[in-house]
């Protein structure tokens, strides 16, 4: 028996509270778990009872009853047994099929304990051994509806077998006739309170039996649905994973070839130039042993180089200086606000941020000045990343190093801004939550 809710504990309760709760509701489990048992038997009481008696009655009657009257089989034994096949069939199609169709009904109830009445008091008239059969009048008259009738039947069946029994119908006698209505009326009485007390708590059992069992189909159903869920979530979690590995190695082997091939580009231009190419090539060979270290260590862990060294500001630091080495454009970095340790996640993600857009800056802007502004607000960190370079249409920031800057940004639930104007520059902006290390709020679960 499962609980309509599940167990609930009060944020507020002591430890001697909830045991106690847990004892009260394993005790009620166990009072559910009686009560469904007791219906289970009382319906294997009512479905069978009928066929057991008519069984040990006819059993009896044909090996001993018979014999020891001395009557032939024909034509007593053959009435009897036409009166056994004939209870069988009234039995079978209107009692045992009915209840296990659940198609019981009323008036077909009633018209079935009538027909079983009657044969049962013509049995009698052949055998005193067929008083067992009728006691099966007393298991059936609980399913005659309302329950008025349950003791009208109670009546009936104990009227029929008492007074076969006592032979008040061959010999009534007064004292005989008084015994007669006092064992008929004690024995309705008994019986036909406990059709009153089934009438009023059966229903309402049944009613319970079948909401567990609705919940019992609602938890199996539920299961499916968390299994189904479960795989969505992997599946989910499989295209992020795609996705974020896709973004690792645009930010460091596809920036890393890029520069290679700038300089390559550069150093064969120039090459009339003995210094200059030289200068070149040894940027290339710089940038070629940095994205071989990079990709040996996204394989390890996929975190930035720099910041496995180095908080987020020193490592832009660092990032900064080399770009601004690497292409000869000037680069300043600035930090405002009172430092705080952030989520490694919320680093990287900045971090990506800023080596992206430095990357877009040397291959697409044309600048002379590049500004890099790491801001501490407290609640929130701000990253903005400016050049005065020739800038872009609207709706030209739509690369796929753009769309990952975004991607990443919102993992950490934060957002990116880019604003640009032919011959304005750009600007790229990223605000994300200032969430610490260790903090329960779960990467990808953030405001989206």
């Amino acid at each position: 028996m499962m609980r309509d809710a599940g167990t609930r504990e009060r944020p507020d309760a002591g430890p001697h509270e909830t045991a106690v709760e847990a004892e009260a509701e394993i005790a009620h489990r166990s009072r559910l778990a009686w009560k469904r048992e007791q219906l289970r038997v009382w319906d294997l009481l009512q479905l069978s009872a009928p066929w057991v008696l008519l069984t040990i009655s006819t059993a009896v009657y044909f090996s001993w009853a018979l014999p020891a009257s001395g009557a032939p089989f024909w034509p007593e034994g053959a009435a009897v047994l036409g009166l056994v096949v004939a209870s069988v069939a009234w039995m079978l199609f209107g009692h045992t099929l009915p209840i296990r169709r659940r198609t019981l009904r009323p008036a077909p109830t009633g018209i079935y304990f009538v027909g079983l009445l009657a044969l049962c008091v013509t049995f009698m008239t052949y055998s005193e051994i067929f008083l067992v059969f009728t006691i099966a009048g007393f298991f059936h008259a609980y399913l005659l509806k309302p329950w008025p009738l349950g003791v009208l039947g109670v009546l009936a069946t104990s009227v029929a077998l008492n007074g076969s029994a006592m032979r008040v119908w061959t010999n009534p006698a007064p004292d005989m006739l008084a015994e007669f209505i006092l064992i008929v009326a004690v024995q309705t009485a008994a019986i036909g309170v406990g059709i009153l007390l089934t009438a009023r708590s059966e229903p309402v059992e049944r009613k319970r039996e079948e909401l567990v069992e609705r919940l019992e189909a609602a938890l199996h159903e539920n299961a499916g649905l968390h299994a189904q869920l479960v795989a969505q979530a992997r599946e989910s979690g499989a295209q992020d994973e795609r996705q974020r590995l896709a973004g690792e190695i645009h930010d460091t082997l596809a920036q890393g070839l890029a520069g290679i091939i700038t300089q390559l580009q550069a150093a064969e231009r120039s090459a009339s130039v003995q210094g200059e190419t030289e200068e070149h090539m040894a940027r290339a060979l710089r940038l070629a042993r940095s994205s071989l270290a990079e990709a040996r260590r996204s394989v390890q862990a996929l975190a930035p180089q720099e910041l496995g060294r180095a908080h987020l500001p020193d490592a832009l630091r660092t990032l900064t200086e080399r770009w601004s080495r690497d292409h000869g454009i000037s680069a300043q970095l600035d930090v405002t606000g009172t430092r705080e340790s952030l989520s490694p996640a919320i680093e990287v993600a900045l971090f990506r941020v800023a080596q992206e857009s430095l990357t877009n800056v040397a291959k697409h802007a044309q600048a002379a000045r590049v500004g890099v502004t790491l801001s501490y607000t407290g609640t929130e960190v701000l990253l903005d990343v400016r050049d005065d370079g020739r800038g872009c249409a609207k709706g030209g920031g739509t690369g796929f190093g753009l769309t990952s800057m975004r991607h990443r940004i919102r993992g950490v639930g934060g957002h990116v801004e880019v604003q640009s104007e032919p011959g304005e520059g750009t600007s790229v902006s990223a605000r994300v939550p200032a969430i610490a290390p260790g903090h329960t709020r779960a990467e990808g679960q953030d405001d989206r």
